[in-house]
């Protein structure tokens, strides 16, 4: 098997000596979901998170970090972060923002920090797998581990 190359996230969690596990998993590039990226790695879908940028009318860019299976409410995303609305940032703006493509956007590394919330339900898990920020890798972490090292917000998202 081919070793797998550590992302710019990988070697974020090594410097703050957080453990973690690369689970590679095949891309399908028709389908970019994190259902299917929980299907294809056998796990539950409540597990794996997806991470989605978005901009608000006070607080400009912002991150949040919700379960695959779930939509995010943009009421609730505003509220949490200070804005009073709040709408996702069109996908072509993605790499020039975080620095990642979509199908790979990691809540940790992005170009510059910003105000980061992660759904409440990820308390419930030992672990959780969020994108290890290129595709077909995914990061499996302790929920606890991921917020104290990006500075994460826990918020009802869904």
């Amino acid at each position: 098997m081919a070793k797998i190359q550590k992302t710019n996230a990988a070697r974020l969690l090594d410097k703050a000596k957080i453990a973690y596990e690369l689970i590679p998993y095949t891309v399908d590039e028709s389908d970019l979901s994190a259902i299917h990226v929980a299907e294809t790695l056998g796990e539950d879908v409540e597990q794996v998170f997806k991470t989605l940028v978005l901009h608000g009318d006070k607080i400009g860019y912002f991150v949040c970090v919700i379960p695959g299976d779930k939509e995010l409410g943009l009421k609730l995303a505003a509220k949490v972060s200070g804005n009073k609305n709040c709408e996702m940032i069109p996908m072509k703006e993605l790499l020039s923002i975080t620095g990642y493509i979509r199908g790979a956007c990691s809540p940790i590394g992005m170009k510059k920090p910003f105000p980061t919330y992660i759904h409440e339900t990820c308390l419930l898990y030992d672990f959780i797998y969020i994108s290890a920020g290129q595709r077909g890798l995914q990061i499996k972490i302790n929920p606890s581990d991921l917020i104290n090292l990006v500075a994460i917000h826990v918020a009802t998202l869904c």
